[in-house]
């Protein structure tokens, strides 16, 4: 099986650590190692460097390369300019088809936190075998909810996939992409839904067909991308074709469109988590609520439910605090409640033209 992880987003909600010339999947964010890093550590233990496949910007090159010098450079898919994720996709199964068309590809993304590791490896395996045996044509891969999620796509259950030693599959009946809070209060009360990771098993023959199904110009265009990928003419045509590709969604683009047949989703808990934004992160790295989250050099006093979060040399001290977001780099300190986490993005946005553009 191939995989291609996806390392292109830029991760404004984690301001000020992830910034434009430095997005979080490159920063050591948990850890001594990055989450692009620490995604990769988890599928080396099964899977070879040569069949892992990394899709992200050209103008990350040189930090990517960096990271995964043990990946072959010519396993490096680099996208001319920001086109969202169904453009992104779309190149990265394109040029599979042309070298892998039949071979199962796991499509993965690099900003995830997976404590699970070894079911992580074990549900891989087993969609692989679903697709193999031809039992079906594309597999998601859902977490447990662990509570009711407006900023994720749910994944309504079928009935269990007979004749399965696995209690974990079942078949695809439909995808609610971020439901409103009274609907994904009922998708966390059911055992009906769960969260959709982004995760999926498929071909990229399947996968370029849905293209050319669903977003018939886009598919045009990459397809001639893939007739000169290889040869001296690629990154001329790719720079010429990849730009004007429409900016959409892939949950927009192929995943709202998808029809259940041959479709199947595993069921199963990963500890996943999207660290997306710095209170994702606390709910992800607390065993409970009232736990504070920290890192580096940080002390605190009559505080709960707080991150705080110190990448420079000073001392961090937090006293009172509840349910408060404390960031500090070394030109930069963001100190907001929990619950305004997502004016983060809108305020990082609002800096383009001002004296503190070079902060974004």
């Amino acid at each position: 099986m191939k995989i291609v992880v996806f390392a292109g987003g830029v991760g404004t909600r984690l301001w000020p650590l992830s910034r434009n010339n430095s997005p979080k999947q490159f920063g050591k964010l948990i850890g001594d190692q990055s989450t692009l890093q620490q995604t990769i550590s988890r599928l080396t233990p099964e899977f070879k460097p040569e069949d892992i496949y990394i899709a992200t910007g050209i103008q990350y090159k040189e930090v990517v390369m960096e990271q995964l010098s043990f990946i072959p450079p010519q396993n490096f898919i680099f996208e001319p300019t920001r086109r969202d994720v169904g453009p992104a996709i779309g190149l990265s199964s394109f040029i599979l088809d042309k070298q892998f068309p039949d071979e199962p590809i796991a499509i993965l993304w690099s900003d995830h936190l997976v404590k699970n590791e070894m079911d992580f490896r074990h549900v891989l395996r087993l969609a692989e075998k679903q697709i193999k045996d031809e039992e079906a044509k594309f597999v998601f891969i859902g977490q447990h909810a662990r509570f009711a999620n407006q900023n994720l796509g749910w994944i309504e259950l079928g009935d269990k996939v007979e004749g399965q030693d696995e209690d974990m599959l079942y078949n695809f009946k439909r995808l609610c992409y971020r439901p409103k809070l009274e609907d994904a209060e009922h998708f966390f009360k059911s055992d009906k839904y769960v969260w959709n990771l982004g995760y999926f098993v498929t071909t990229p023959e399947f996968l370029t067909s849905l293209f050319t199904k669903y977003v018939p110009e886009m598919a045009s265009e990459l397809a001639k991308v893939q007739d000169v990928y290889g040869s001296e003419q690629y990154e001329e045509v790719l720079a010429e074709v990849y730009p004007r590709l429409e900016k959409i969604s892939f949950d927009d683009a192929i995943l709202v469109k998808l029809v259940p047949d041959g479709l199947q989703v595993i069921s199963v808990d990963l500890g996943w988590s999207d660290v997306g934004a710095w209170d994702a992160l606390k709910e992800a790295l607390a065993s409970h609520q009232e736990e504070n989250v920290t890192h580096g050099n940080v002390l605190t006093e009559d505080s709960v439910d707080s991150l705080l979060f110190n990448y420079s040399k000073k001392l961090c001290i937090g006293i009172d605090l509840e349910e408060m977001i404390v960031i500090e780099t070394d030109d930069v300190l963001l100190v907001c409640p929990k619950n305004s986490v997502p004016k983060i993005k809108k305020f990082v946005e609002s800096l383009t033209g001002t004296p503190h553009e070079h902060l974004a």
